[in-house]
Order: structure tokens, then sequence, then C-alpha cells
């Protein structure tokens, strides 16, 4: 059959020669040519009944395969314009970071955004972005931390009994610190998580339970910290009274286990969305509809948990040190994504570094290892997606840090404050970050403040010798 006609029904490239092979076939075996034209037509307009055999089966499996691409293709084109945002802070925000949310607001899935105060330049979503999707996940959206989050417990122990060089010697002794880094066998402790199901449901969760029973307790390294300090807190929050307490406070995230989680789907979303625009490439997404979105999802909310259960074990620890129990304990994790109802419709609600601010929500807001932190309450506003910042949010890489901040500079920056500092590294002075009163001044709208933490003794990574 000349391959005029098989063209204009609408076959192209390689599903021309097939259709025209299957139609020599039928030719030989008596048919017209109006009867394979309508048959073709037929194996056109549904090729997946034609797959499992049959003279039509290899021309039906490159329709399929030419339909999977033109989706794809079709899927992957950005916005022409990024869809409106709120932005709190805006000239607190460097210029990267904007442009990554603008990005990020012209995927064919997006829905709504916002900007937080403390944002910065991130991989894909700019840290301090939140990302509104439709049936759509983004690995990046979440971040390599999955589950990073904070954790306060508010002792009974009046603030400052506590000496420096106590408090010193409990946070060597009861934490750990750095990548790879997990407590001996001997003094692991067990936690329910470890213990669920979903750690069988996948091949990736099975290898990594291993890694994740090993580091559970601790804490990585860059911002992550473990600090004493004194809560200052007005009569009846957090089911106080009034006065200044002994607390702890924790910043933590999912450890090896998390970061291999992510690095493993995100992978798998850019394979699956090869003709994304190169600006866009670590935005690529797994749809909820597919067992690959579906196991993101599973994994990914079992790395939040195993993240909140690190900061479990790290309060645990030293509270029994102390033999005292918590009066009051607040957690919130700020890279995730949840199930949101966002103006009537379920969304996808990805917070890279920004903390869920639903109305009554309480939340924590810390500064740098020499600031306050804050005890938020969420105002549920319905711009911001409720979300507030995650921190104060850093003005300077880790590179500019180090070349621009002395060693003296952030010596002199702890002693006016008070604070003593184990490990931690120039890269996260003080200097580093955003003040985070005016950070706060920016989002009066989104979170009340209900108590302020300010720090004593803190460890961070990189040693055990003081700064």
């Amino acid at each position: 059959m000349n391959g005029k006609y098989i063209t204009k029904l609408g076959f192209e490239n390689r599903a021309v020669g097939l259709a025209q092979q299957a139609a020599r076939v039928r030719e030989g075996a008596g048919l017209g040519r109006t009867e394979i034209l309508d048959e073709l037509r037929t194996v056109q307009a549904a090729p997946e009944r034609f797959t499992q055999g049959g003279v039509y089966a290899e021309l039906a499996a490159e329709l399929l395969t030419q339909r999977a691409a033109l989706k794809q293709a079709t899927s992957a084109a950005l916005r022409g314009e990024p869809l409106p945002y709120g932005v709190w802070g805006a000239e607190l925000i460097d210029a990267g970071a904007t442009e990554q949310m603008d990005v990020a607001m012209r995927l064919p899935i997006s829905r709504a955004g916002a900007l937080m105060p403390d944002a910065h330049i991130g991989y894909g979503l700019p840290i301090g972005g939140v990302l509104a999707t439709e049936n759509a996940v983004i690995p990046y959206g979440v971040g390599v931390d999955i589950g990073c989050s904070m954790m306060l417990s508010v002792l009974p122990i009046p603030a400052g009994s506590l000496g420096r060089d106590e408090a010193r010697k409990l946070l060597l002794k009861h934490t750990r610190f750095g990548a790879g880094v997990g407590f001996e066998k001997r003094e692991r402790m067990d936690h329910e998580v470890m213990h669920e199901k979903a750690w069988q449901d996948q091949g990736i969760l099975k290898f990594l339970h291993a890694k994740a029973a090993e580091q559970i307790g601790t804490s990585g390294s860059g911002n992550h910290f473990v600090e004493f300090g004194e809560l200052k807190v007005a009569g009846g929050e957090l089911g106080l009274e009034a006065g200044e307490y002994l607390a702890v406070l924790s910043h933590s995230g999912s450890r090896g286990f998390g970061a291999q989680v992510a690095g493993h789907f995100t992978k798998l979303a850019e394979s699956r969305h090869k003709r994304l625009d190169p600006a866009a490439r670590r935005l690529a997404w797994l749809g909820l509809d597919t067992e690959e979105g579906q196991a993101y999802w599973q994994a990914m909310n079992l790395a939040g948990r195993y993240a909140l259960a690190n900061h479990d074990q790290i309060h645990a620890r030293l509270s029994r040190a102390l033999g005292e129990r918590p009066l009051a304990q607040v957690s919130n994790s700020h890279n995730l994504a949840w199930k949101q109802q966002v103006n009537g419709q379920e969304l996808i609600v990805h917070r890279k570094g920004a903390t869920p601010a639903e109305a009554g929500r309480l939340g924590l807001i810390p500064g740098s290892m020499a600031d306050p932190s804050f005890v938020v309450r969420g105002l549920g506003n319905p711009e911001s997606l409720s979300s507030s910042s995650h921190g104060a949010g850093r003005q300077l890489g880790r590179k500019a840090a180090e070349r621009s901040v002395s060693k003296d500079e952030m010596q002199g920056y702890l002693r006016e404050r008070g604070v003593t500092l184990i490990g931690g590294g120039r890269d996260e002075a003080p200097q580093a970050y955003k003040r985070i009163e005016d950070v706060l001044a920016r989002q009066t709208d989104l979170v009340e403040v209900v108590a302020e933490f300010t720090p004593r003794v803190v460890r961070m990574d990189t040693g055990n010798q003081d700064i």
C-alpha cells in the first residue's frame, strides 16, 4: 500500500513503515485497501488492544511509545509566565531565590505558592519556598534532608541552674554529630519507628533499614544542633506558669537514610522528565497516580517519622541524664510535603525550609547558634498556604562566610551573647544569617510569638573543641 494513504491517517515516523508492513501482510490475506485502512484506524484509536500479538502488535507498541513521549513532552512544557505568589520580606530575599521560585511557579503541575522571609537559594525549590502542586510530588521540592525538623523540651529546672561545664559534658556524652556517625550498638535506643511495616514494602527501604538503625538518635552536619538554653514563657502558654525554664532545643533530620531516599527518587523523577526545561530540571516530579509516586510518598513520610524519632531519642537521653521528664514539648518538620486543602481542592503542599503555620498550631523558628529562637503559633494565613519561615535564613553562603567572617569576629559575637559553642565552624557563624528579629517582623500576619529561647551551650558538628 502506498505510504501516502497511511500518512493521511496521521501516522508518523517509524509508525508509517510498521503500518505499511502490516498492510502488506493483510493484502496477502486478501483484504482490500478500504478494509485495511479501517483496521489501521482501529489500531490507531486503541493501540492497547493490539499489543498482545498479531499482525498489528509491533505497530501498536510503537503508537503507545509515541503517545507516551508526546505526553511527557507536553507535560514538561513550562508556562510562559509564573503563577502569582505571595512574598514576605522581599527586601531580605536574594534575587536567585526569587528566580528559582518563579521557575517553580511555571511548572504545569503548580497551582499556588509562597516565599518566606528567610528564603535563599537551594537546589530546585529555594529554601523558604512553599509550593502547591496537583497530584504530583517533587523530591527536590521536599529536599535532600527529608523531614528536617525541630524539637523543644521544657524541663522542670529553673533557668541558669545547670552550669556550663555540666551542660557541655552532657552534650558531649549524649549527642552525636556528623556524616555517617552513630551510637555504638550497645548504646543504641530502640524506637517504634524502626519496627514499622513500611521498611519491608520497598527494596530501597529494606536496604536502608540497617543504616537508619545505626544512626537513630544522632544529628548531621551543617546547621544541625543540640543546645541547652533558657525559655521565657508567659503565663498559660504551653500549659506552663509564667517564668524562665531550662530547655533543650534540637535541629536534625533523617540522616543518611533520608538523603539516599531523596537521591534515588530524584534520579527517577528526572528520568521521567528528560525533556523538562533545564531551568527546572531539579523540579522533576512523580505523579501520585503512579507506583513511583506512591513509593516516594511512602518513603518520604517514613523518613519524616524517622527524623522526629531522632529528636525523641536526643531529648530522652538528655532528660534521663538530668533525672527529669519534660513539662512540655513542641516539634515540627520543615522539609516535607503534605496533602492540604487549598481553595477547596486537595493539593500537595511542599515546604522546603518552611514551617507549617495552620491556625493554632505551634512551631519553632530558630535563629543562629548565638541568637534567640522562638516558639510561635500559626495564624492560618491562606495566602502563605498556612506557612511561615523555618529559621533566620542564610545571607552568606558557606564559602562566603568562611572568607568574610574571622575566627575572632565569630568568637566575639558568641562571647557578647554568653554562648559556649562545641564544634561549629565559621561557615555557620551567626553573621552568616539574617537577623531573626528582622525575619519575624516580616511575618506578623503568619505567626505570633509564644515564647523565646536563648541559647547558652550549643553543640554542632566538626569536633569537640570550642571555636
